[in-house]
């Protein structure tokens, strides 16, 4: 074998080890695929549907009935999402409002639970915005617990940038930095 033989199988050695070596981006799974998607709670347990009346939705805090999608085991859009800054996960004086509507719901119906869905906008790696949503949604649950919610009642999750709006406007970006607030029926 000749030098210029020698190298080159020593670079294509040295390229297919390198290759073999690299790993692929984890695939993220659908939202069908996930616990709510398929209508498993926390631990894979079922959520038995309620019949139990959604409360009062004129109190402060809380959206009208239009934007409401209720189903057997989730009630989406009764309280309003509490907005971050950018790049942030301190809770911002005007939004705890949101959170205290959310302790007097729970207050007036005991049989729900609450989950708090930590969100990003689109900047950012995935692993990142996970990491930053995740902070938003515990900083969430940390103010609950505050005002007296019990831990029991809160479950924690983060949707990252999955649901965000791919190079967005300021405003679209904005409404996408939020932790949305999921009633859970028992």
């Amino acid at each position: 074998m000749n030098q210029f033989s020698k190298k080159l199988c020593i670079v294509l050695v040295s390229t297919l080890v390198a290759l073999a070596g690299c790993s692929k981006k984890p695939k993220r799974p659908a939202p069908s695929d996930t616990v709510l998607g398929t209508g498993a709670g926390a631990a894979g347990t079922n959520l038995a549907p309620s019949d139990a009346n959604i409360g009062d939705a004129s109190a402060s805090g809380l959206q009208g009935r239009d934007g409401v999608i209720e189903d057997e085991n989730t009630i989406r859009g009764l309280l309003q999402p509490v907005y971050f800054d950018f790049n942030k996960s301190a809770i911002k004086e005007p939004e705890r409002a949101k959170l205290q509507a959310a302790k007097d719901y729970l207050d007036k119906n005991p049989q729900y639970r609450l989950l708090l869905e930590g969100h990003t906008d689109w900047r950012g790696t995935a692993e990142y915005n996970l990491g930053l949503g995740d902070r938003r949604a515990a900083a969430s649950k940390s103010y609950l617990q505050k005002l007296g919610v019990a831990a029991a009642k809160l479950e924690t999750v983060s949707k990252g940038d999955l649901e965000a709006k791919q190079k967005g406007s300021e405003d679209e970006m904005a409404k996408d930095r939020r932790v949305d607030l999921v009633i859970l029926k028992k």
